[in-house]
């Protein structure tokens, strides 16, 4: 999956009508901007630093992080302190990036562990849905590890610590006290498990960075809140349903998050961890309705009534259940000492 989603991202721009999907800082500008007063009150909280970094994950075309900067804009003093750090691996994508963002962007880095030392503030948008995972099927009594060979699914033995379970749940994979994850000891034939071992990583190295240099993590994604049984890997293109297996590379390969083993990863690691709460409840606290209906009224006065419309149905996608409010969640991993940031607060 690394090398066929690394293929997919290298040479092309997926976002939009003209590619296969599209994200939320496509369908409303409201959600950069909200992240971005996110951002500035967050880094107010930890005390206002100078400099800070602001750092984005697969940013992909840089729309998200243009409209958090001109939100940011709000709060002079933290737009003087903030340095934009971008984590993207596609040369396709890092040109769009520079083309939109200019000089407003420090550096761009091939990874986590190249970004700079310093208090940070990090945003990641539909980051960890694409990143490997590794599926294990229950076959004849006993877990199989699935891997791909020819095209086709080959399922081989698992591997003997996926069978030491010091805890596990009877819904699916969880994350035992020795931090290994676990698998449950019954489940019926055929179930598949999801182990998101490269998520959990990262997880884990940002916490690990928030603990000693200050700051929060801000990821929001589709996924599920608590340890699930069930078969999440999905392809997509141009908009529609593919073979996740037919022609690796060319498809865009994503896997559910599992944001409660996010969330243990990064108190192992010994940051704090809010949520996950669904998304649009969080966007519904840092005000993105109210936002879109200001934008909306702007375009309606100047005679834009169709625009008017979109603004007020991309917010309305981004917040309702049934649209992506529900499916998609919110986690923040920040520094133990940081007070509950925007959005988090106790209902």
């Amino acid at each position: 999956m690394a090398r066929a989603v690394a293929a997919y991202y290298g040479g092309r721009d997926p976002f939009g009508a003209a590619g296969d999907f599209t994200t939320a800082p496509e369908i409303s500008q409201a959600f950069g901007e909200c992240l971005g007063l996110w951002a500035a009150v967050t880094w107010q909280l930890m005390g206002a630093p100078a400099p800070v970094i602001l750092v984005e994950l697969g940013p992909g075309r840089g729309t998200l992080m243009a409209d958090a900067l001109r939100a940011a804009e709000m709060v002079p003093a933290f737009r003087a302190a903030l340095r934009v750090h971008l984590v993207e691996t596609s040369p396709t994508l890092r040109a769009a990036q520079q083309a939109r963002l200019g000089l407003a962007v420090a550096a761009w880095h091939e990874d986590i562990a190249a970004l700079p030392a310093g208090p940070a503030i990090i945003l990641a948008n539909e980051f960890f849905d694409a990143l490997p995972i590794r599926q294990f099927i229950r076959r004849g009594g006993e877990w199989r590890e699935r891997h791909v060979a020819g095209g086709a699914f080959l399922d081989l033995p698992a591997e003997a610590p996926l069978y030491l379970a010091d805890r596990f749940t009877p819904s699916g994979l969880a994350v035992g006290r020795s931090g290994r994850a676990t698998l449950p000891a019954e489940a019926p034939e055929g179930a598949i498990a999801e182990w998101a071992e490269a998520g959990e990583a990262v997880a884990a190295a940002l916490a690990a960075r928030l603990r000693d240099g200050g700051g929060a993590l801000l990821a929001l994604d589709y996924g599920y809140s608590e340890p699930a049984l069930g078969d999440t890997l999905q392809a997509m293109s141009r908009h529609g349903p593919a073979d996740p297996l037919a022609e690796p590379g060319t498809v865009d390969l994503t896997a559910h998050v599992p944001f409660a083993a996010l969330g243990a990863a990064g108190r192992a690691a010994g940051a704090a961890a809010h949520g996950p709460l669904p998304m649009g409840l969080v966007l519904q606290r840092l005000g993105l309705p109210q936002r879109a209906a200001i934008l909306a009224r702007a375009a309606a006065t100047a005679g834009k009534r169709d625009q008017a419309g979109l603004i007020l149905s991309g917010a309305e996608r981004l917040t309702a259940p049934e649209g992506m409010g529900r499916l998609f969640k919110a986690l923040c991993l920040c520094h133990p000492g940081l007070p509950t940031p925007p959005g988090f607060e106790a209902a």
